[in-house]
């Protein structure tokens, strides 16, 4: 699976996390390696004495956190390098979490029916199903009891998952993404994934610049968190030699262990925000796309979902003669020229 990222901006976004790190690690770890290889050399970024070198190093390491972008991103999704049984029971648990949410939510709105009058039988049936289930028993009481704006907040939580359970992540991250890059798919029946670049090409320009703005957040937090695991890890390592100041070394871990999980967290509410931006690049975009390819727009939803479905199996596999059903959708380019009036 492939994820919605790029851009001219991404190395800025690496490069002020990773500044960060370096001064973190500067500061707390570095005196304390005065005299071990090959730290020495690095102490006077502490003490201030080479600022070019610590401006480089932030460049350096920003282009090469950017670089590395894909790989890094999947890893917090769930798709790299996690075992087959974690991948699963990682699925699972969100599986469970996201129907736990969905039946609370269900259960307020049928209770809210019923008091405005009698249910019909099967509402009234399936309200007396959820009315037992464990994870609305747990929560029943309280979310009678909540404001609407905590129950808008459920379903903000509930808004971070896939549509589709086939498309579940076993990481809270990587279904926050994974929901709206099902999203053209599962409206639409558009490959989003596939027809990214193309889509990007002949999108609004404030459309294309909403989506990249958005992704800043996102990209901010990513690379602060992978610099706070890399000066963790360097931190534990430096509680082994012997001339470490064992209490701010101690205090640097219990500080990045704690702030990890802060920006894994807040990487996933910025979501949100690239979210809704990239739906709206999808509803306005793909009119675009469709003249670009030189498409027509058909006037009905279902018949539009087929002529998506249909680009982007072109897109996908090989050409196969049924390709060719295509061609009612296909714009008469001799009627174009027309109306362009290039022609008489």
């Amino acid at each position: 699976m492939t994820t919605l990222r790029g851009g001219a901006g991404g190395a800025v976004r690496s490069v002020l996390p990773t500044a960060i790190n370096l001064a973190v690690l500067s500061a707390t770890l570095l005196p304390s390696l005065r005299s071990v290889q090959p730290f020495e050399r690095l102490t006077g970024l502490a003490e201030g004495r080479t600022a070019v070198a610590f401006l480089s190093a932030s460049l350096m390491l920003g282009l090469v956190l950017n670089a590395l972008q894909n790989p890094l991103y999947r890893i917090l999704e769930g798709y790299l390098l996690w075992p087959s049984a974690a991948y699963e029971r990682g699925c699972r648990r969100h599986r469970r979490r996201r129907q736990a949410w969905s039946d609370r939510l269900a259960v307020l709105r049928l209770e809210r029916r019923a008091g405005e009058g009698p249910l019909p039988p099967a509402q009234a049936a399936e309200l007396a199903r959820l009315q037992g289930e464990r994870s609305v028993v747990r929560h029943r009481e309280r979310d009678r009891r909540s404001t609407i704006i905590r129950r808008a907040l459920l379903q903000e939580r509930l808004a971070r998952y896939p549509v589709d359970d086939g498309q579940l992540a076993p990481t809270q991250l990587g279904n926050a993404i994974r929901r709206f890059e099902e999203y053209a798919y599962d409206r639409y029946r558009l490959d989003s994934q596939l027809l990214w670049n193309d889509l990007t090409a002949t999108a609004p320009e404030q459309a294309r610049r909403q989506v990249d703005t958005a992704r800043t957040s996102v990209d901010f937090f990513v690379c602060l968190l992978y610099g706070h695991l890399a000066v963790l890890a360097a931190a534990l390592a430096t509680l082994a030699s012997r001339p470490a100041d064992t209490p701010v070394v101690l205090a640097t871990v219990v500080a990045l262990s704690v702030l990890s999980p802060v920006w894994y967290r807040c990487a996933v509410h910025a979501t949100d925000e690239w979210a809704a931006a990239v739906r709206a690049l999808i509803n306005v975009g793909r009119a675009s796309l469709a003249d670009a390819l030189g498409l027509i727009m058909p006037a009905q939803l279902a018949e539009e979902r087929e002529m998506w479905s249909m680009v982007s199996r072109l897109s996908r596999i090989p050409y196969h003669e049924r390709a060719a059903a295509l061609d009612r959708f296909r714009r008469d380019p001799a009627a174009a020229t027309q109306d362009d009036g290039s022609t008489v």
